[in-house]
């Protein structure tokens, strides 16, 4: 497992120390006690979900928001709920996220997933909403259960209209016995669900739904919000309101006017732990792409020979954004460059567009792989070109490209960050 910063140590210390605090004093004292050790005593804290504690961290572009994430789990779980297994929703921001959260999570080697391995070892479930029914009633309690999702996946006003609401029959075990207060405040079935859902019969109105929404009502989950400044709205309020949280961790690198900013990460500290990866040198490449393209295969070869002296094993990634179609330097038009002029093997060589996806599928960390991404880090109508720690966004002309040659800057596939940050 990844060894933490010591800014990451200290943002995990103030918020284990606030939720362990919320469970003998009001939560605005607990929240007013943390800020004062920061001299930031005069800061409210906002009351979002009624009692149950809400609050942000704050942590600067690139300084492992994703990591914290997967340690606040078991942090939250045992302060707020006393609980080795947790239940947690996750939810991102948008649907490319999701995936790439689900699969981190669900990747055994990877320092998302090692981070709930610490703290439960093999007793970890990793689903979407849509397996969530294939979870049994005997893993409840028992193992730490992850949700990933997008927020809007739940925020909708009509919620008879929307999936995670839905009566789910295989759900029925979940819902039994259920003792009067707690299905009290669950949601029943309603004439809106009878017209979305056929199977439903009059006689169904008021029962308790078994629905996935019901589900973690039923059991307070974490709630972990990625990008949480995109989210301060009164029906996302209203929304996990109803999911009944034990907790919510929010973290952005951009907080807005609402959310409770427990602890606050500056850039100083990361550049102190070596994680902002300096300096960053763009240089425009006159003669034209061709010599851009030479100057890339020349430094990632460079670098290649840097990392054969590593003991972990590191492949460094050239990045390559090649212009749209009617412009000179297209992907065909690079890709044939590459391997002719360059001698690149073809198979190591990905194309990346909207109709060519070479990289789905491929797990970047293996020895064997030999692709890298391709524009991973913005979506556009532009084409993608990768080889196997330097990328080229085009300037404002788009058969000039420009030479980024800042090592592997913040988009990487080596399993190895300390090496990166010691190239800096």
């Amino acid at each position: 497992m990844f060894e933490l910063k010591n800014y990451q140590k200290n943002t995990l210390a103030a918020l284990g120390q606030f939720l362990q605090s919320c469970r003998s004093i009001p939560v605005a004292e607990a929240f007013h006690a943390i800020l004062s050790t920061q001299n930031r005593g005069n800061e409210q804290y906002q009351p979002v979900f009624d009692e149950a504690p809400c609050v942000c961290l704050r942590i600067p572009t690139g300084g492992g928001k994703t990591l914290l994430a997967a340690h606040a789990v078991a942090l939250a779980g045992k302060a707020v709920k006393d609980s080795d297994a947790p239940i947690a929703l996750w939810l991102t921001p948008s649907d490319t996220i999701r995936s790439q959260t689900l699969e981190a999570l669900s990747n055994a080697r990877h320092p998302y997933r090692q981070a709930l391995a610490h703290y439960f070892g093999d007793r970890v479930e990793v689903c979407d909403l849509e397996s969530l029914q294939t979870i049994s009633p005997h893993d409840v309690g028992k193992t730490c259960i992850v949700v990933v999702a997008t927020i809007q996946s739940f925020n909708v006003t009509d919620t008879a209209r929307r999936n995670v609401y839905s009566f789910f029959e295989e759900l029925a075990p979940h819902f039994d016995n259920l003792p009067g207060h707690l299905s009290a405040n669950l949601e029943k079935v309603i004439a809106a669900d009878l017209q979305n859902q056929p199977y439903l019969t009059v006689a169904d109105l008021g029962r308790v739904k078994y629905s996935l929404a019901n589900w973690l009502h039923l059991h307070q989950p974490v709630v972990i919000v990625d990008e949480a400044h995109n989210n301060r709205t009164e029906r996302f309020f209203k929304t996990f309101g109803r999911l009944n949280p034990c907790c919510v961790v929010e973290l952005t690198a951009t907080p807005v006017a609402g959310n409770n900013v427990l602890y606050h990460v500056s850039a100083q500290e990361l550049k102190a732990e070596q994680m902002i990866k300096l300096p960053i040198v763009l240089a425009e490449h006159p003669e034209g792409w061709r010599e851009c393209l030479r100057d890339t295969v020349l430094t990632r070869d460079r670098l290649e020979l840097i990392a054969q002296k590593e003991t972990d094993y590191i492949r460094p990634i050239a990045l390559v954004q090649a212009a749209p179609k009617g412009n000179e330097a297209t992907v065909d038009v690079v890709r044939q460059y590459l391997i002719e002029q360059e001698h690149i093997p073809e198979n190591q060589i990905a194309v990346a567009t909207g109709s060519q996806k070479e990289l789905t599928g491929i797990n970047l960390f293996e020895r064997s792989c030999q692709f890298a991404m391709s524009s991973p880090w913005r979506r556009s109508k532009k084409a993608g070109i990768a080889r196997l720690p330097t990328c080229w966004p085009p300037c404002n002309r788009s058969t000039h490209p420009r030479m980024w040659s800042s090592y592997w800057g913040a988009y990487c596939a080596c399993p190895t960050p300390d090496f990166v940050n010691r190239m800096h």
